[in-house]
């Protein structure tokens, strides 16, 4: 007793004992002891001391504990007992009390060798999850959190254990379906940890039907406005789908993205929201754009957006991005997600442009969004969110982009000023105080002009009234005068990019930039100058757009023409020196930064430099144009010969591609005749066939028949009678079966002609398979006249070989129908025959009748002979009879 008071805390009469000495005693009871009373209170006193004397205990107690773990099953309260001292060894989550500064790093130490220990046996960790099966409280929980806290300290070393362990993974699946919440919501966490990083869990995990249970987790502890278990749910969603790409199609299949739409019902009052909801709805809003990340296969991300589209939850997103009262920083998230880039379901469909034409109120979402983007009060991180969300927008949607321009030009502007355009809030922030805003509206103005020659011809009608009593002036010359102005840096840059994007591959743009006289001098003097470290950004972008305008000049200006300007770059600024600065922009830093991924991600305004999509312009051109600097003008003059050539070139190309379109629509129309010449041919074999089967049945009706009716003729013919069968001659009789004969030689015809057909047809399936293959090389094939003759010629062919088809069909059509007329006769012959045939077995028993009744008169006869007493000879009579029987089988051997 005095042992057990200096454990639990209680006076003693004698000296105290160390904490060493006391777990060694204690050890040696719970490995020596024969009653379990005695094991359970040494192991419970090991509990009291595990976080004090945590080394002490995991090096002398872990043994015994994973001992009594396996011995003492039947105990429930002991194996509770053990589990939660091995808790308090392995883990790291102490009380902060109860760690000092200087002890993190020892601690962290501590459960990894611990764990290490524990897990080099791998039956304890299979043991652990045999104990979790337990349904029992004290055993389950924790068991669950000791599983956890190896799985923290030892993940990929104890989840391949759990994985090559059977049924361990379904096992710990169960725990989400356990009733008492605290043992449901640490199952989500032991899940967590189980599924970080490893793919064979992941898949295993989703298809013990994880996806449902955490779902109706969410829903049951409501959504968004769930707590810290939400949270949880969440994490372990985004475990599950991240990179795997098998989860995330079992996720979309299985409809569980219909079952996210509640999860963004954020509703009206959205004052006062709580931080546990704003990172709920942050953990929500990643989930989504896992499901539409670029990284993911095109095929599976269009999906996603297809099936977020049709369910509603894009709608959902869009009322968010409009509610009043959200966090800056969920409208962040919302906008910078990944649904929009490039879904072609969003671009194409009937309810296209839904997020750009909802009205919140009497405005087009649009137009709310752009004015969040160009005004200066508006948080940094939603401004940069707006303009991903725009740019996702316009990714390769040339439909979208041309709505955008459309609202810049003169036809389409509202003459009342009753409403903001799109492009007026663009063009007023292009030319706004705020540079940020120079930037944004720049930047947005180029990316609806990216790749589409069209609409930077269209952008060029643009004209803009500066002032009252001052005529227009076109956007392209407002953008250069403001350039000129020596605004500040971030607005020049911006500007600079916009001109770059707009006169690259535009030649009619170049003319219109190189038409006014103060631009090239401009251009020249800033590249030309020694300027600070700052301004040499400028001064690369100077000479990218200096660059452009000579490459993509057409010489149709006489004063700057390809030569003269390179030359002036020679006397002026000098080629090597013009390179140089060049090669400015790709060593920035910040322009390195942008190259990395599509996402604006600045640190802060001062970083807002580039945009990603213009980087991919600069790697494009900043060869090209440096070649173009050190050419001759013998060099231009047969580059522009070969740009001739190609024009020209392209062009037969494209015609020959028209050409080769047509043709191919030929021959899907000429494939479609042949599948359905090869149905009715089908059809028409099938009827051959039937057609076959009946006269067989005919021909061995009609052998019947002649048997019979030969037999009758002989009969006949015994009692020396010569008649006609029912009128119907022997004669005649040969003459059914010389038609017989001649309507199966027909038959074999007709099947002759039908297998010349099926040659045929397969002759017209191998040109029309080898006509497309010719049609994907267009490009290649096109380029010669020969193709095109040799194209039409077997289209031609093709033609004719349909239309002798379709006179072969008809032939055979009349042969069918002759053949069925022949039936129709063969059958009324038989109905006459078996008619023929009932008659004369009638008139056959009228003879065997009589041969009856003369049988009994010879009868009677011979006995009034007998009885008058007169010889009879029976030989002879029976001799007679006998002859007559053999003169039957004769015949019938004749025959």
């Amino acid at each position: 007793m005095n042992f057990l008071r200096g454990v639990m805390g209680g006076p003693s009469a004698g000296p105290q004992p160390s904490g060493a000495e006391t777990i060694q005693k204690l050890c040696d009871r719970v490995a020596s002891s024969t009653l379990l009373d005695d094991r359970r209170d040494a192991v419970r006193a090991l509990k009291s001391l595990s976080k004090k004397y945590r080394l002490e205990v995991g090096i002398q107690a872990m043994e015994h504990l994973i001992h009594v773990l396996q011995t003492d099953r039947s105990d429930s309260e002991i194996i509770g007992y053990a589990l939660d001292t091995l808790y308090n060894v392995i883990s790291n989550d102490l009380e902060e009390e109860e760690q000092e500064e200087n002890l993190p790093k020892q601690v962290d130490d501590l459960g990894s060798q611990f764990t290490e220990i524990f897990i080099k046996q791998q039956e304890n960790v299979t043991l652990l999850l045999t104990l979790v099966e337990e349904f029992d409280f004290h055993v389950r929980w924790p068991g669950v959190k000791l599983l956890t806290s190896l799985l923290k300290q030892q993940g990929p070393q104890v989840q391949q254990i759990i994985l090559v362990s059977p049924m361990g993974v379904s096992r710990l699946m169960d725990l989400l379906a356990d009733s008492r919440e605290v043992i449901r919501n640490d199952g989500v966490l032991l899940l967590q940890q189980l599924t970080k990083s490893n793919a064979a869990i992941q898949k295993i995990v989703a298809f013990e039907n994880a996806f449902e249970r955490l779902l109706d987790i969410i829903t049951e502890e409501g959504n968004s406005d769930g707590g810290i278990v939400v949270e949880d749910c969440l994490l372990l969603l985004q475990n599950l789908l991240k990179n795997n790409n098998s989860n995330q199609n079992f996720f979309k299949e299985g409809s569980y993205i219909q079952r996210m739409k509640p999860w963004f019902e954020v509703g009206d009052d959205n004052c006062g929201w709580s931080a546990q909801k704003v990172t709920n709805l942050h953990l929500m809003l990643q989930l989504v754009r896992v499901l539409v990340s670029p990284t993911n296969p095109p095929g599976a991300t269009s999906s996603c957006q297809k099936a977020m589209f049709q369910c509603g939850l894009l709608q959902q997103l869009c009322t968010i991005l409009m509610a009043t009262g959200v966090p800056a920083d969920i409208l962040t998230e919302v906008r910078g997600s990944k649904v929009f880039r490039g879904s072609q379901c969003l671009q194409f469909c009937n309810f296209v442009l839904m997020f750009f034409s909802l009205s919140f109120p009497n405005r087009p979402a649009i137009v709310v969004l752009l004015m969040s983007m160009v005004n200066e009060r508006q948080p940094f991180v939603l401004r940069c969110a707006v303009l991903y969300c725009f740019q996702c927008f316009l990714y390769k949607n040339q439909k979208g982009q041309g709505e955008i321009v459309s609202t810049l030009l003169p036809s389409t502007i509202d003459a009342t000023g009753n409403s903001v355009s799109a492009g007026q809030l663009l063009c007023g922030g292009l030319f706004s105080t705020d540079s940020l805003s120079n930037w944004y509206a720049a930047v947005a103005l180029a990316h609806a002009l990216q790749e589409n020659a069209t609409l930077k011809e269209q952008l060029l009608r643009v004209q803009l009234a500066t002032s009252i009593g001052n005529p227009p002036v076109s956007l392209l010359q407002q953008c250069t005068n403001i350039l000129s102005q020596g605004s500040k840096v971030q607005t020049r840059v911006g500007l600079l990019m916009l001109l770059c994007t707009w006169l690259s591959n535009c030649s009619i743009a170049v003319t219109h930039f190189l038409h006014n006289p103060a631009n090239i001098p401009f251009l020249t003097g800033q590249i030309a100058e020694n300027l600070g470290e700052e301004e040499q950004l400028v001064q690369g972008l100077c000479a990218l757009l200096l660059g452009i305008s000579i490459y993509y000049n057409d010489n149709s200006l006489e004063n700057y023409r390809k030569e003269k300007l390179k030359q002036l770059i020679e006397k002026r600024i000098g080629r090597e020196n013009f390179i140089e600065k060049l090669g400015f922009i790709s060593k920035h830093e910040l322009h390195s930064r942008a190259a990395q991924k599509p996402q604006p991600s600045f640190s802060s305004p001062d970083h807002v430099m580039f945009d990603h999509e213009f980087t991919k312009l600069v790697k494009e051109l900043e060869g090209v144009i440096s070649k173009a600097i050190y050419k001759s003008s013998e060099e231009d003059k047969k580059e522009e010969e070969v740009k001739k050539t190609l024009e020209q070139h392209d062009n037969i190309v494209t015609h020959y591609k028209k050409v080769i379109r047509e043709q191919d629509q030929e021959l899907e129309e000429l494939k479609q005749q042949v599948n359905t010449l090869r149905s009715q041919n089908e059809q028409l074999q099938a009827t051959v066939t039937q057609q076959v089967s009946q006269i067989q049945q005919h021909k061995d009706q009609y052998n019947l028949l002649k048997v019979q009716l030969g037999k009758d003729a002989q009969h006949h013919n015994s009692h020396g009678e010569t008649f006609q069968v029912n009128g119907i001659q022997l004669e005649e009789v040969s003459k059914l079966k010389e038609e017989l004969e001649e309507w199966k030689n027909k038959h074999e015809l007709l099947q002759g002609q039908l297998r010349e057909k099926d040659s045929v047809i397969e002759k017209l399936v191998r040109n029309a398979a080898a006509d497309p293959v010719l049609g994907e090389s267009g490009a290649t094939a096109a380029r010669n006249p020969e193709v095109e003759g040799r194209l039409l010629q077997e289209v031609k062919e093709l033609k004719s070989e349909v239309k002798a088809l379709s006179e072969e069909k008809a032939s055979l059509k009349q042969y069918l129908d002759s053949s069925n007329s022949t039936v129709a006769i063969l059958q009324d012959q038989k109905s006459k025959l078996q008619q023929e045939v009932a008659e004369s077995k009638k008139e056959q028993d009228d003879l065997l009748v009589l041969l009856a009744d003369q049988d009994q008169k010879l009868s009677a006869l011979k006995n009034k002979l007998k009885e008058l007493g007169e010889p009879v000879n029976e030989d002879d009579i029976e001799s007679g009879d006998q002859g007559d029987d053999d003169e039957d089988g004769e015949d019938e051997e004749q025959d």
